[in-house]
Protein backbone atom coordinates (compact mmCIF):
# COMPACT_ATOMS: atom_id res chain seq x y z
CA UNK A 1 0.00 0.00 0.00
CA UNK A 2 2.74 2.48 0.94
CA UNK A 3 4.60 2.12 -2.34
CA UNK A 4 1.52 2.23 -4.57
CA UNK A 5 0.70 5.77 -3.52
CA UNK A 6 4.24 7.15 -3.68
CA UNK A 7 4.11 6.45 -7.40
CA UNK A 8 1.51 9.19 -7.93
CA UNK A 9 2.97 11.98 -5.80
CA UNK A 10 2.26 15.30 -7.43
CA UNK A 11 -0.62 14.01 -9.55
CA UNK A 12 -4.19 15.11 -9.03
CA UNK A 13 -7.13 12.85 -8.48
CA UNK A 14 -9.63 13.92 -11.12
CA UNK A 15 -12.23 11.32 -10.18
CA UNK A 16 -12.75 8.36 -7.92
CA UNK A 17 -11.76 6.02 -10.74
CA UNK A 18 -8.29 7.55 -10.57
CA UNK A 19 -8.09 6.43 -6.96
CA UNK A 20 -9.41 2.97 -7.66
CA UNK A 21 -7.20 2.32 -10.68
CA UNK A 22 -4.17 1.99 -8.43
CA UNK A 23 -5.90 -0.41 -6.08
CA UNK A 24 -6.16 -3.90 -7.53
CA UNK A 25 -8.41 -5.12 -4.72
CA UNK A 26 -11.17 -2.56 -5.22
CA UNK A 27 -13.66 -2.60 -8.07
CA UNK A 28 -15.68 0.52 -8.76
CA UNK A 29 -19.17 0.30 -10.21
CA UNK A 30 -22.16 2.36 -9.08
CA UNK A 31 -22.93 4.43 -6.03
CA UNK A 32 -24.94 2.68 -3.39
CA UNK A 33 -28.67 3.37 -3.41
CA UNK A 34 -31.34 3.49 -0.73
CA UNK A 35 -33.61 0.94 -2.37
CA UNK A 36 -33.66 -1.09 0.84
CA UNK A 37 -33.62 1.91 3.14
CA UNK A 38 -30.78 4.16 4.30
CA UNK A 39 -27.28 2.68 4.64
CA UNK A 40 -26.73 1.97 8.33
CA UNK A 41 -24.06 0.33 10.45
CA UNK A 42 -26.06 -1.77 12.91
CA UNK A 43 -25.22 -4.25 15.67
CA UNK A 44 -27.27 -6.32 18.11
CA UNK A 45 -29.97 -8.97 17.90
CA UNK A 46 -33.13 -8.51 15.84
CA UNK A 47 -35.49 -6.24 17.72
CA UNK A 48 -32.65 -4.86 19.84
CA UNK A 49 -30.56 -3.32 17.11
CA UNK A 50 -28.20 -0.46 17.79
CA UNK A 51 -27.53 2.00 14.95
CA UNK A 52 -23.91 3.12 15.08
CA UNK A 53 -24.02 5.22 11.93
CA UNK A 54 -26.39 6.28 9.16
CA UNK A 55 -24.82 7.51 5.92
CA UNK A 56 -26.05 10.55 3.95
CA UNK A 57 -28.93 9.90 1.55
CA UNK A 58 -27.84 8.23 -1.71
CA UNK A 59 -29.45 10.95 -3.85
CA UNK A 60 -26.84 13.44 -2.60
CA UNK A 61 -23.79 11.25 -3.27
CA UNK A 62 -22.82 12.48 -6.73
CA UNK A 63 -22.74 16.10 -5.61
CA UNK A 64 -21.08 15.30 -2.29
CA UNK A 65 -18.31 13.30 -3.96
CA UNK A 66 -17.68 16.17 -6.39
CA UNK A 67 -17.30 18.54 -3.44
CA UNK A 68 -14.94 16.11 -1.72
CA UNK A 69 -12.72 15.74 -4.80
CA UNK A 70 -12.60 19.49 -5.37
CA UNK A 71 -11.41 19.94 -1.80
CA UNK A 72 -8.98 17.01 -1.89
CA UNK A 73 -7.36 18.13 -5.15
CA UNK A 74 -7.48 21.84 -4.39
CA UNK A 75 -4.74 23.94 -2.88
CA UNK A 76 -5.48 25.17 0.62
CA UNK A 77 -3.73 26.19 3.81
CA UNK A 78 -4.55 22.97 5.66
CA UNK A 79 -1.54 21.03 6.91
CA UNK A 80 -1.06 17.99 4.66
CA UNK A 81 -1.21 15.51 7.56
CA UNK A 82 -4.42 17.07 8.87
CA UNK A 83 -5.77 16.91 5.33
CA UNK A 84 -5.14 13.16 5.34
CA UNK A 85 -7.14 12.82 8.55
CA UNK A 86 -9.99 15.02 7.34
CA UNK A 87 -10.07 13.30 3.94
CA UNK A 88 -10.29 9.88 5.54
CA UNK A 89 -13.15 10.92 7.82
CA UNK A 90 -14.99 12.76 5.06
CA UNK A 91 -14.94 9.84 2.62
CA UNK A 92 -15.82 7.13 5.12
CA UNK A 93 -18.72 9.29 6.33
CA UNK A 94 -20.07 9.68 2.79
CA UNK A 95 -19.88 5.88 2.45
CA UNK A 96 -20.59 6.01 -1.30
CA UNK A 97 -20.32 2.27 -2.01
CA UNK A 98 -21.97 -0.85 -0.71
CA UNK A 99 -18.60 -2.27 0.35
CA UNK A 100 -14.94 -1.28 0.58
CA UNK A 101 -15.46 2.26 1.88
CA UNK A 102 -13.12 1.81 4.85
CA UNK A 103 -10.35 0.41 2.68
CA UNK A 104 -10.71 3.26 0.20
CA UNK A 105 -10.71 5.82 3.03
CA UNK A 106 -7.49 4.33 4.40
CA UNK A 107 -6.03 4.42 0.90
CA UNK A 108 -6.97 8.10 0.59
CA UNK A 109 -5.20 8.85 3.87
CA UNK A 110 -2.10 6.94 2.74
CA UNK A 111 -2.17 8.79 -0.57
CA UNK A 112 -2.39 12.20 1.12
CA UNK A 113 0.46 11.29 3.47
CA UNK A 114 2.63 10.11 0.57
CA UNK A 115 2.00 13.35 -1.33
CA UNK A 116 2.80 15.41 1.76
CA UNK A 117 6.18 13.72 2.22
CA UNK A 118 7.27 14.20 -1.40
CA UNK A 119 9.34 11.04 -1.17
CA UNK A 120 9.46 7.96 -3.42
CA UNK A 121 9.87 5.74 -0.36
CA UNK A 122 7.77 5.19 2.74
CA UNK A 123 8.62 2.78 5.48
CA UNK A 124 5.41 2.83 7.49
CA UNK A 125 1.79 2.00 6.80
CA UNK A 126 -0.99 4.01 8.39
CA UNK A 127 -3.51 1.53 7.00
CA UNK A 128 -1.82 -1.35 8.81
CA UNK A 129 -1.83 0.59 12.08
CA UNK A 130 -5.56 1.31 11.77
CA UNK A 131 -6.22 -2.38 11.23
CA UNK A 132 -4.32 -3.14 14.44
CA UNK A 133 -6.37 -0.55 16.34
CA UNK A 134 -9.67 -1.15 14.59
CA UNK A 135 -11.76 -1.31 17.77
CA UNK A 136 -10.64 2.15 18.90
CA UNK A 137 -10.86 3.33 15.30
CA UNK A 138 -14.54 2.40 15.02
CA UNK A 139 -15.26 3.89 18.44
CA UNK A 140 -13.70 7.20 17.37
CA UNK A 141 -15.59 7.17 14.09
CA UNK A 142 -18.90 6.61 15.85
CA UNK A 143 -18.29 9.36 18.41
CA UNK A 144 -17.23 11.80 15.70
CA UNK A 145 -20.03 10.99 13.28
CA UNK A 146 -22.66 11.28 16.02
CA UNK A 147 -21.21 14.51 17.34
CA UNK A 148 -21.31 18.03 15.99
CA UNK A 149 -18.96 19.69 13.52
CA UNK A 150 -15.99 19.68 15.90
CA UNK A 151 -13.61 16.92 14.75
CA UNK A 152 -10.72 17.85 17.05
CA UNK A 153 -10.87 14.57 18.97
CA UNK A 154 -10.82 12.60 15.74
CA UNK A 155 -7.76 14.47 14.45
CA UNK A 156 -5.97 14.01 17.77
CA UNK A 157 -6.57 10.27 17.56
CA UNK A 158 -5.54 10.22 13.89
CA UNK A 159 -2.24 12.00 14.62
CA UNK A 160 -1.49 9.75 17.59
CA UNK A 161 -2.26 6.67 15.50
CA UNK A 162 0.09 7.95 12.81
CA UNK A 163 2.78 8.50 15.44
CA UNK A 164 2.33 4.92 16.62
CA UNK A 165 2.60 3.65 13.04
CA UNK A 166 5.92 5.44 12.60
CA UNK A 167 7.22 4.30 16.00
CA UNK A 168 6.23 0.71 15.29
CA UNK A 169 8.07 0.80 11.99
CA UNK A 170 11.14 2.31 13.65
CA UNK A 171 11.20 -0.61 16.08
CA UNK A 172 10.82 -3.09 13.23
CA UNK A 173 13.64 -1.47 11.26
CA UNK A 174 15.83 -1.55 14.36
CA UNK A 175 15.18 -5.29 14.74
CA UNK A 176 15.91 -5.91 11.06
CA UNK A 177 19.16 -3.93 11.31
CA UNK A 178 20.18 -5.83 14.43
CA UNK A 179 19.56 -9.15 12.66
CA UNK A 180 21.54 -8.07 9.60
CA UNK A 181 24.44 -6.90 11.77
CA UNK A 182 24.53 -10.22 13.60
CA UNK A 183 24.75 -12.31 10.46
CA UNK A 184 27.31 -9.96 8.94
CA UNK A 185 29.50 -10.31 12.03
CA UNK A 186 29.14 -14.10 11.96
CA UNK A 187 29.20 -14.70 8.21
CA UNK A 188 32.21 -17.00 8.47
CA UNK A 189 30.99 -18.98 11.49
CA UNK A 190 30.03 -22.59 10.58
CA UNK A 191 26.62 -22.75 12.27
CA UNK A 192 24.63 -25.90 11.55
CA UNK A 193 21.09 -25.75 10.16
CA UNK A 194 19.46 -26.19 13.57
CA UNK A 195 21.50 -23.36 15.03
CA UNK A 196 20.67 -21.05 12.13
CA UNK A 197 16.97 -21.86 12.49
CA UNK A 198 16.93 -21.12 16.21
CA UNK A 199 19.14 -18.04 15.97
CA UNK A 200 16.76 -16.57 13.40
CA UNK A 201 13.83 -17.29 15.71
CA UNK A 202 15.61 -15.56 18.59
CA UNK A 203 16.53 -12.58 16.40
CA UNK A 204 12.90 -12.37 15.22
CA UNK A 205 11.66 -12.10 18.81
CA UNK A 206 11.39 -15.62 20.22
CA UNK A 207 8.78 -15.56 23.00
CA UNK A 208 9.45 -17.21 26.33
CA UNK A 209 12.63 -18.71 27.72
CA UNK A 210 15.05 -20.56 25.50
CA UNK A 211 15.68 -24.07 26.86
CA UNK A 212 17.18 -27.24 25.44
CA UNK A 213 13.75 -28.91 25.48
CA UNK A 214 12.20 -26.14 23.35
CA UNK A 215 15.23 -26.29 21.05
CA UNK A 216 14.79 -30.04 20.62
CA UNK A 217 11.06 -29.73 19.92
CA UNK A 218 11.38 -26.94 17.35
CA UNK A 219 14.36 -28.42 15.49
CA UNK A 220 13.08 -32.00 15.89
CA UNK A 221 16.27 -33.35 17.37
CA UNK A 222 17.18 -35.20 20.56
CA UNK A 223 17.64 -33.44 23.89
CA UNK A 224 21.35 -34.29 23.85
CA UNK A 225 21.80 -32.84 20.36
CA UNK A 226 19.93 -29.69 21.37
CA UNK A 227 22.18 -29.24 24.40
CA UNK A 228 25.31 -29.68 22.28
CA UNK A 229 24.03 -27.05 19.83
CA UNK A 230 23.35 -24.61 22.66
CA UNK A 231 26.66 -25.18 24.47
CA UNK A 232 28.50 -24.63 21.19
CA UNK A 233 26.80 -21.22 20.87
CA UNK A 234 27.64 -20.42 24.48
CA UNK A 235 31.28 -21.22 23.77
CA UNK A 236 31.20 -18.97 20.71
CA UNK A 237 29.79 -16.15 22.83
CA UNK A 238 26.46 -16.02 21.00
CA UNK A 239 24.27 -17.32 23.84
CA UNK A 240 24.65 -16.74 27.56
CA UNK A 241 23.49 -19.07 30.33
CA UNK A 242 20.91 -17.53 32.66
CA UNK A 243 22.55 -17.30 36.08
CA UNK A 244 19.21 -17.07 37.91
CA UNK A 245 18.85 -20.84 37.87
CA UNK A 246 15.48 -22.56 38.27
CA UNK A 247 13.97 -25.92 37.41
CA UNK A 248 15.48 -25.83 33.92
CA UNK A 249 18.49 -24.03 32.48
CA UNK A 250 17.63 -21.04 30.31
CA UNK A 251 19.75 -19.22 27.76
CA UNK A 252 19.49 -15.78 26.24
CA UNK A 253 20.96 -13.97 23.28
CA UNK A 254 24.10 -11.96 23.97
CA UNK A 255 23.71 -8.31 22.98
CA UNK A 256 25.93 -7.24 20.11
Amino acid sequence: MCLSFTCIIGKKVSGLLAIFSIRDLISCSHWRDDANGPMQVVSGAIGRERVHFEAPAAKHLSNEIDLFLQWFNGKNDIDAVLKAGIGHLWFVTLHPFEDGNGRIARAIADMALAKSEQSPQRFYSFSAQIRQERRMYYDMLEKTQKGGLDITSWLEWFLNCLDRAISSTAETLSDVLHKAQFWQMHKDVPFNDRQRLMLNKVLDGFEGKLTSSKWAKITQCSQDTALRDILDLVERGVLVKDASGGRSTNYFFKTL
